[in-house]
């Protein structure tokens, strides 16, 4: 979508960004020197998960995510009957006629290197068994999105790098719809077809071809709609026709739904359970009879102990309010939000997820004005234990920042495939609270390969050391310590791990077996 010269600026641009960026006209800061994650190597590596799961017949769309110099040529064995493999791009596509499971081999090299590593195939009924990766158009456009900014955002995923990290969703918010009483000639007028067929506003000229852009990058796409009348922001929602706007959502291509309650309140009865599941249950099950996969992510900010009920109904579910307006104290708000959600690690897991919200970095717009965006007034550290903390509850890790002003701090936060590999582990354990005092915060998760990824979070203004024992931990004997920001080995060590750690900043480590 974008031309030679616009490439051009806009990387003269990132790169004075990068350097020093200015936050609230008082300061600046040298971002570059805050950087940890290594650069990648030149020769391939294979990156984010390691399963994929869909239904049987249901379209495939899978670009293998990799870093290395390119060009990269890929190659896979065992591949399961109906899915072929674009040996240029990395794009899987197809479909698989059989449930089961299926292991195949893939192979990427450049001519500085080789790399391999499994994918499984689950094919069955359960959909994202590894928590979802992706950009959400909320906090930085609001009601300003349209089809070109959708279409930007798949070019920015792809020649930022951080498809090969693995993120894949380009997910549309609210305001693509006809905004209900309105008579601006772009976003006003008939809200649905006299069959009833939702309608969108003018600025969404064709799902159906965005959608295929979209897909052609090998990424997937995500839409947004309200069980109620109304959306958050007063478009057209879903109530009443939910299996008209199922079936329309799938016809034109969309992979992913953000459910959200917004108006829905008035016709919620009672507001018991029953009164909270219905209409995410009536949804849920319009979106089983489509032919083409869509996950399912419940926005309905935790009421009634979403968390215990939520897998029977979607893929994730939101467990608090809105993080875009979460009032921060001596802690930025993101703690408080991971604070909750972390409360609740016994019911996540593979296919259904705790949402703690986006990933709320680089340049985001205010959700109490919806203004345009301005940098992030957390610090490098605060931005560090965000992304720790996300990772380790398991959560979707879907950012929702001006996908066009990406500097190297912002993408060095969402692109350490270390920490990614941590929250996209097969097993798919949340982590657990190991200790909260006013001081620290430890968080423990089990990985697949008997390892274990801690946490170390300090919540003290200044830098402050943060111990955990391997009691607390339940673990014992010698353990190997990698850190996983600078992707390096430390000692081993048999009884406890000792870190400093800056101001509301965090230590993330793994220890394994030696």
């Amino acid at each position: 979508m974008l031309n030679d010269t616009a490439r051009l600026i806009r990387a003269l641009l990132m790169l004075t960004m990068s350097c020093f960026i200015v936050i609230s006209g008082i300061s600046q800061v040298n971002y570059e020197s805050y950087i940890l994650t290594p650069a990648p190597p030149l020769s391939p590596v294979i990156n984010g998960p390691k399963v994929y799961a869909a239904r049987a017949n249901s379209p495939i769309t899978y670009r293998i995510p990799a870093t290395g110099e390119r060009p990269i040529l890929f190659s896979a064995t065992n591949l399961p009957a109906g899915i072929t493999l674009d040996v240029n791009t990395g794009i899987i596509t197809g479909s698989i006629p059989q449930e089961g499971e299926y292991i195949c081999h893939l192979t990427a090299a450049n001519k500085k290197g080789k790399y391999k590593r499994d994918l499984k195939f689950v094919i069955g009924n359960t959909l994202a068994l590894t928590p979802p990766m992706g950009w959400n158009s909320w906090y930085i456009h609001y009601d300003r999105v349209s089809d070109p900014i959708m279409r930007d955002a798949a070019d920015q995923m792809i020649e930022s790098g951080m498809a090969d990290y693995g993120y894949q969703y380009v997910n549309i918010d609210d305001c693509w719809a006809v905004k209900v009483n309105s008579d601006d000639p772009i976003i006003g007028g008939k809200t649905r077809k006299p069959d009833g067929t939702i309608l969108t506003n003018k600025r969404f000229p064709n799902m159906s071809a965005m959608t295929k852009y979209i897909h052609s990058k090998g990424l997937k796409a995500g839409i947004y709609t309200s069980p109620g009348p109304s959306t958050c922001a007063g478009y057209t929602g879903s109530y009443q026709h939910e299996a008209l706007d199922a079936q329309t959502i799938a016809n034109w291509g969309f992979d992913f739904l953000k459910y959200d309650w917004c108006s829905y309140g008035r016709y919620a009865g009672e507001r018991k359970r029953k009164d909270f599941m219905l209409p995410y249950q009536i949804m849920w099950k319009e979106l089983q009879k489509q032919p083409r996969d869509i996950v399912m992510n419940l926005c309905q900010y935790g009421f009634d102990s979403v968390w215990q009920w939520g897998a029977t109904v979607g893929n994730s579910w939101r467990t608090t309010g809105d993080l875009g307006v979460e009032r921060g104290d001596d802690l930025p708000g993101f703690y408080h939000v991971g604070f909750k959600n972390a409360e609740h690690w016994k019911y996540g897991g593979p296919g259904g997820w705790n949402d703690p919200d986006y990933i709320l970095i680089g340049w985001v717009g205010s959700a109490h004005t919806m203004g345009e965006g301005v940098y992030t007034s957390l610090t490098p550290d605060e931005q560090y234990s965000y992304m720790s903390m996300w990772s380790l509850m398991s959560a979707p890790l879907i950012f929702s920042g001006d996908m066009s002003k990406l500097d190297k701090f912002t993408l060095n936060v969402l692109c350490n495939s270390e920490v990614i590999e941590v929250d996209q582990d097969p097993l798919g354990k949340q982590a657990r609270i190991v200790r909260k005092t006013d001081k620290d915060f430890i968080l423990a998760k089990e990985m697949e390969d008997g390892s274990l990824a801690v946490g170390l979070f300090n919540l003290q203004k200044s830098e402050s050391p943060v111990a955990v024992s391997w009691e607390e931990l339940d673990i014992t004997g010698k353990r190997r310590v990698r850190d996983l920001w600078r992707q390096k080995d430390l000692n081993k060590t048999n009884h406890s791990f000792t870190a400093n750690a800056p101001p509301h900043g965090v230590m993330m480590i793994r220890l394994a077996k030696k």
